[in-house]
């Protein structure tokens, strides 16, 4: 019984060691986690400091109560039956406490990174603030740049010749009254209408377009207001870009992350969309010159612009939940970018060059060639403005070199200057022929239509006429015809570069010339040249190699006077042909002031004062005009 009893006395002495050793490894514990000081204090508040420093494990336990769970209010001190079990509870909310402290360390260690960020943003904005005040962020370097820049912006030279010549209304365009009337009426209404303005270079198209506008805006009818924009672009420098990464014409995205949207949208994954000229020109006028050379996948991406009026963006970054999306970024995405103008395009093609969708949705405007007299005039009211004297010949040589206003007003204004620099004692400025004379040999310049000697008569030579965008030309057309060294096996030459089609023509001649005179052209070795190698895409030259031929084996002398277009066909019938405006003007500037033209092309005949235009239905209506007399022995056989 004695040894049943010391056994017990040793194993409660055991369990009281084993309470101690916990009590004080949690106390240890405690103390590591919230710091010694401050669970001294902290006992202290809670009235369990004399608990803690007792020698009695039940008074230890009863404080280490009070400080875990923060209740001065307990008062039972715990019997040594009960102490594990409120060591287990002690241990269980000391973990939870711990957990929480570690989650609330993260927390605060992020809370004080981002207040140190905010932070220092902060201080870069207030330093920023504070540089621009003090006159920003400038070093002598930055200082004597900038000064140097300040001395370019007022060191400058006079306008440019173009900047003082340019017409200024639409009264100083010369030549092209019905095209300026005609290109109002489609603007000035209440609803204006698409337009292409088709023509040759250099006739005033693109500033008779924005001259255009501002006389529509003062027009009470008119749907243009008075801030009307007027955006102009070269077509030519327009294409499409297959990865829609950029285009200046409709506008593109640019994305956070390849393209560089504004610093403040990549930080936030934001793409930025930037409306295109289409955009720029909202309520006003969009000019395209050469508007046919543009891309053709381009040009349907304009006309879907056309129709709805607006631009649509798109992007793979665009997030519509997104909270951090601007208003004028989402409303862009959302409803799409302005984009209600009208379109002026300009070319230097012919209307069936045109992409013919682009073609149906506008109205066609034509501006003419101008004539020698409309370059003079040009030339004379450009010396008016240089406050200079001409000779009396200077503007018919230089209406004789060319015929675009734009390059006869830069051959006055390089004479201009050569006849300063001649002349810097002289008040008075003139520029003479000679000077004229040695700007044209500067540049290289020839005459651009041959003048030819209509007094004479010639056999087997004519004029015909040609056309080349919107210029007309004189093809001089010239046979000759020799006996066939066997009778009926004569050959035919053509030069090759005349085209296949003016070839085709002088076989429907010579079957037209059997048909008319019996002659069998196989009897003759014959050739027909275009001089000059002139490229005949059509068959417009037929009357013209028929009277060629004629006049070659019958010899016959052709008057020179007589220019003459149209197609030729078996029956000798005088059919219609292209370009007669054109070829018109061609023959004026050669001189030549007689035109044969077809009967179907009447119609088509401008009016050209000083000109005598003929209509001819057939051959035999052709032939009094080129032959004086001569052709009666065709009428008596």
């Amino acid at each position: 019984m004695k040894k049943s009893l010391t056994a017990r006395t040793t194993h409660n002495m055991d369990e009281q060691e084993q309470i101690k050793r916990e009590i004080n490894a949690l106390y240890a514990q405690i103390s590591n986690m919230i710091g010694a000081d401050k669970l001294i204090l902290k006992a202290g508040k809670l009235e369990a400091l004399s608990l803690l420093r007792s020698r009695k494990s039940e008074e230890r336990v009863l404080g280490l109560q009070r400080v875990i769970f923060e209740n001065p209010a307990l008062s039972s001190v715990p019997t040594a039956e009960n102490i594990p079990q409120i060591l287990q509870d002690i241990y269980e909310e000391l973990a939870d406490q711990m957990a929480r402290t570690t989650v609330e360390e993260a927390i605060e260690r992020k809370v004080v990174e981002k207040m140190q960020e905010k932070q220092e943003e902060y201080l870069q904005e207030v330093k920023r603030q504070l540089l621009k005040e003090q006159g920003g962020p400038e070093n002598p370097q930055t200082l004597k740049k900038f000064a140097e820049l300040e001395k370019m912006k007022h060191r400058k030279l006079n306008r440019t010749a173009m900047e003082i010549l340019r017409p200024q209304a639409l009264t100083e365009i010369v030549g092209q009254d019905a095209a300026v009337t005609a290109l109002m009426a489609k603007l000035a209404s209440p609803y204006p209408q698409h337009l292409i303005i088709y023509g040759p270079p250099g006739v005033g198209k693109t500033t008779a377009a924005r001259l255009a506008l501002e006389v529509a805006k003062a027009l009470p009818q008119s749907a243009f207001m008075t801030d009307a924009p007027f955006v102009e672009v070269d077509g030519t420098t327009l294409r499409w870009d297959p990865r829609e990464t950029t285009n200046p014409l409709l506008g593109s995205v640019h994305d956070p992350i390849y393209q560089g949207a504004k610093r403040d949208l990549v930080d936030g994954g934001v793409p930025e969309p930037k409306p295109g000229l289409v955009s720029e020109a909202h309520s006003g006028i969009l000019f395209i010159d050469e508007i046919g050379e543009m891309d053709l996948h381009l040009q349907s991406k304009l006309l879907k612009v056309l129709e709805d009026k607006k631009v649509q963006f798109d992007s793979a970054y665009y997030d519509p939940s997104d909270k951090n999306v601007p208003k004028y970024i989402r409303q862009l995405f959302e409803e799409g970018a302005p984009a209600d103008f009208i379109l002026i395009g300009a070319t230097t093609c012919s209307p069936q060059d045109i992409n013919p969708a682009l073609r149906s949705r506008c109205t066609a405007v034509f501006f003419e060639p101008l004539t020698p007299t409309d370059v003079k005039k040009i030339v004379d009211d450009a010396a008016v403005k240089l406050r200079v004297t001409l000779d009396s010949d200077v503007a018919a040589v230089i209406a004789d070199h060319t015929s675009e206003g734009r390059q006869a007003v830069n051959l006055l204004s390089d004479a201009f200057g050569l006849a300063l620099y001649r002349q810097q004692d002289e008040e008075e400025v003139v520029i003479t022929k000679e000077i004229v004379q040695t700007t044209l040999r500067a540049g290289r310049y020839s005459s651009n239509a041959l003048k030819h000697n209509t007094a004479l008569e010639l056999v087997g030579k004519t004029h015909g006429l040609g056309v080349s965008g919107f210029l007309g030309s004189v093809l001089e057309i010239e046979a000759v015809a020799f006996p066939a060294g066997q009778a009926g096996k004569g050959i035919i030459r053509f030069n090759e570069t005349a085209g296949s089609m003016a070839r085709d023509s002088v076989f429907n001649a010579a079957a037209v010339i059997r048909r008319l005179t019996g002659e069998d052209l196989q009897n003759y070795d014959l050739h027909v040249n275009v001089i000059g190698g002139g490229q005949i895409d059509g068959p417009s030259a037929g009357l013209a190699v028929v009277m060629a031929l004629l006049s070659a084996i019958k010899g016959w002398p052709i008057s020179q006077q007589v220019a003459v277009t149209g197609e030729i066909s078996l029956q000798g019938q005088v059919r219609p042909v292209g370009g007669i405006p054109e070829k018109l003007y061609g023959a004026r500037r050669a001189g030549l002031n007689t035109v044969l033209v077809p009967q179907e092309n009447k119609e088509d005949i401008p009016n050209l004062p000083g000109m005598q235009v003929i209509a001819v239905q057939n051959v035999d209506e052709a032939l009094p005009w080129f032959f004086k007399g001569q052709e009666k022995e065709i009428y008596a056989r």
